[in-house]
């Protein structure tokens, strides 16, 4: 089960926020016992980009087996 400060990948793109499917979030909070997550999502150097409620679809766990990728986001467009 994701719990709070999870680092988790988002499923799926969300034009509205800008983030893209495969970004990585953390967990800030778990709404009741995993119907819904706050995510957090920030740049490399600490900018926020957002924080969203998300359904348990829309992300997944961080496998073992994988590598971080880093993309660019125009953080006045975000």
């Amino acid at each position: 089960m994701i719990q709070e400060l999870d680092s988790v990948v988002l499923t799926e793109d969300t034009e509205h926020l800008k983030l893209a499917k495969g970004d990585i979030g953390t967990v800030v909070l778990v709404h009741n016992n995993g119907e819904g997550y706050e995510v957090e999502f920030i740049t490399l150097g600490g900018d926020t980009i957002a924080v969203t409620t998300l359904f348990p679809s829309q992300i997944r766990m961080i496998r073992e087996t994988e590598i971080a990728k880093a993309r660019s986001i125009d953080l006045l467009a975000a």
